[in-house]
């Protein structure tokens, strides 16, 4: 080969590279990237990206530029570490390699990486299953001796109301026993549901019929007041292989929490799109969304809602967005979420357009 068939081999080689490729020289100017970095740093690729300052070019992943500012002084270079773009939230893991000549001269440095969200996804998953297989052995045994004695409660005050019919001040607190123990029995059923494996039904399912479904249940818990919801659920989306009670559990739960958050007020968006695989390895997907324009979440606890038993409700239980999780991860589906003070939340639920390779867990 000639020099020039040798430069042309090596740069369709590097351009057609299932890694992310990022070369700099000694002054930081970009040397090489390839098409498969611009999808994971979500740059727009361009012809004279070569010859721009890295910095520059980078300057929404102000990570990266920190690692390739770093590369010509450090003593030991990053090899297979992992980052989190914080623009994106996606996880990559990455080596970082001087460029030397045949006398070992730097001439640069590239940065060679991979898309590992779906990796980092599915370790979650495995753990979250993890965890909840030790909670769930000790909370279905609490939950099981717990709602025995609060039956007994509830209709021994119910007996005793009848015999006090005289005493309006008795029949008030015992009233309040009342309601007390059947919500505390409503918390014992919610953590039974939690901790119970879940076996999916799985069978060919409409995203429009699941939310079409989910709607009247959620209504009938929370009423809806003045608040507006907008359907813009295509009916043309293909049928995906899950579990329709489950997957309506998610909507009305998704949904009741839109509508508490509103208080009667405001508009709750749910939306629906068909997002096709970006990798080999990736089923295509159907994309749910279910957006409100209410007070929004706090940042401080925002990625603490799906943890169980964590609530910022009075009488809460903390596992309804838990289950919502459960029920996704089952489908081997994500569901995410953005939010932001006084700008409202969405819970964007993506499920594959395919057989779920794990039926629960």
């Amino acid at each position: 080969m000639t020099a020039a068939a040798d430069d042309r081999f090596f740069r369709n080689m590097v351009t057609n590279m299932r890694n992310g490729v990022l070369a700099i020289d000694r002054e930081g100017r970009v040397v090489m990237i390839n098409e498969e970095a611009c999808r994971i740093l979500e740059i727009a690729p361009d012809a004279e990206d070569s010859g721009r300052h890295f910095s520059d070019l980078l300057r929404q992943h102000h990570d990266v530029v920190r690692i390739l500012a770093g590369a010509f002084e450090m003593s030991t270079l990053p090899n297979r570490a992992e980052l989190r773009l914080k623009p994106t939230g996606k996880v990559i893991g990455y080596t970082l390699s001087l460029v030397r000549d045949e006398r070992m001269r730097v001439h640069g440095a590239a940065l060679f990486f991979k898309d590992l969200t779906l990796v980092e996804q599915a370790e979650e998953r495995e753990r979250l299953r993890d965890r909840l297989a030790a909670l769930g052995e000790m909370a279905a045994t609490i939950a099981h001796e717990v709602k025995n004695p609060l039956a007994s409660i509830e209709v021994l005050a119910g007996l005793v109301r009848r015999q006090v019919s005289d005493r309006d001040d008795l029949r008030a607190l015992l009233s309040d026993i009342i309601s007390e123990a059947k919500m505390a029995n409503a918390i014992v059923v919610e953590v039974l549901e939690f901790v119970r494996p879940i076996r999916l039904q799985v069978d060919r399912t409409s995203i429009v019929k699941v939310v079409e479904d989910a709607i009247p249940m959620a209504e009938h818990k929370i009423a809806r007041g003045g608040t507006r919801i907008d359907l813009e659920v295509p009916q043309g989306l293909p049928a995906i292989q899950g579990d329709h009670h489950q997957l309506c559990q998610v909507v009305t739960n998704l949904l009741i929490n839109a509508l508490e958050a509103l208080g009667g007020q405001g508009v709750v968006r749910i939306g629906a799109r068909m997002k096709p695989a970006e990798l080999e390895e990736q089923l295509p997907e159907i994309e749910l969304v279910i957006a409100d324009d209410g007070p929004g979440i706090p940042a401080e606890v925002k990625d603490r809602v799906f943890d169980p038993f964590f609530t910022t409700k009075p009488q809460g239980s903390g596992l309804g967005l838990a289950i919502v999780r459960k029920i996704v991860d089952a489908h081997d589906g994500r569901i995410d979420v953005v939010s932001a003070p006084g700008g409202g939340t969405a819970f964007t639920v993506s499920l594959p357009v395919g057989v779920p390779g794990q039926l629960g867990f």
